[in-house]
């Protein structure tokens, strides 16, 4: 796949005998995440659930006309940089969701995509395709959101639902990229218009002695980490591109603090 990365003061790339990238404008640009904490959820005695607060991005965008037969998209692509994830049960041992090759430094960011529309995170609000040739300008808007819905296990991940309550306490860190991006569907050659990083943090103390529903508490990260738009357009991994994306490529690993580590949920693909 073809990505130049030649940048201009609008953030666009060039390209030799056309001005259609160099064209391309991105009018207004909002990225925040929520103000409002995550949000615990004690209904089950199987397991805790929590929402965390959402990210949220959306660009209105001015693409000059398609003079060529040509099929142009406008959208988000999204990768995962890092992923710390862990849940600890007390004396037992800890329980962590990881991304083996980000862990391990073979690869720098793993597709955050849906799954189906590689490279795009998703392909409704997500995207907008423009199909030339078109004899005026589109002006035309994306947006996306994303947020963690996880399910913890209140007993460690290998026992099973009768066993008591053990989950102590639960620690997340994961970084994110975002690209506002078109693409040559033919050709496939980028045009990175924006490129935005990201972060969730999470800390939730639990005492597992507790009657259910009062259990599990907010310690810190109230309120997140604002995005931040980059001055300079960063350049896409290949492995952001591509299969897998993040959640087909992650494990769950159960860590005894006796004995051999147990991969209790392997990768999907």
């Amino acid at each position: 796949m073809l990505i130049d990365l030649t940048v201009t003061t609008m953030g666009c790339m060039q390209s030799a005998g056309t001005h259609f990238y160099e064209n391309i404008r991105v009018l207004e640009l909002n990225t925040s995440i929520d103000s409002n904490p995550t949000v615990i959820d004690e209904s089950s005695n199987v397991v805790l659930r929590y929402r965390t607060p959402y990210f949220r991005a959306a660009a209105r965008v001015q693409v000059p006309p398609v003079v060529r037969k040509e099929i142009w998209t406008v959208g988000w692509i999204q990768a995962c940089n890092q992923m710390d994830f862990f849940n600890y049960y007390g004396e037992e041992g800890i329980s962590s969701w990881e991304l083996p090759e980000l862990r391990d430094g073979r690869i720098k960011a793993i597709s955050d995509s849906d799954g189906v529309n590689y490279p795009w995170y998703g392909c409704t609000t997500e995207m907008y395709t423009i199909v030339g040739p078109t004899k005026r300008s589109t002006t035309l808007t994306v947006s996306m959101n994303d947020n963690f819905c996880p399910s913890v296990t209140w007993s460690i991940p290998t026992g099973t639902t009768s066993v008591p309550p053990l989950l102590s306490s639960i620690q997340r860190d994961q970084r994110f990229t975002t690209w506002l991006v078109a693409m040559n569907e033919a050709s496939a050659e980028m045009v990175l218009l924006r490129t935005i990083r990201w972060r969730m943090q999470l800390a939730i103390e639990v005492d597992p002695k507790k009657p259910l529903g009062q259990r599990a508490r907010l310690m810190d990260h109230l309120a997140q980490e604002q995005p931040e738009i980059l001055a300079t357009n960063e350049p896409i991994p290949p492995n952001a591109l591509v299969k897998p994306n993040a959640n087909d490529a992650q494990v769950l690993i159960w860590r005894p603090k006796r004995g051999e580590s147990v991969v209790v949920i392997p990768p999907k693909y």
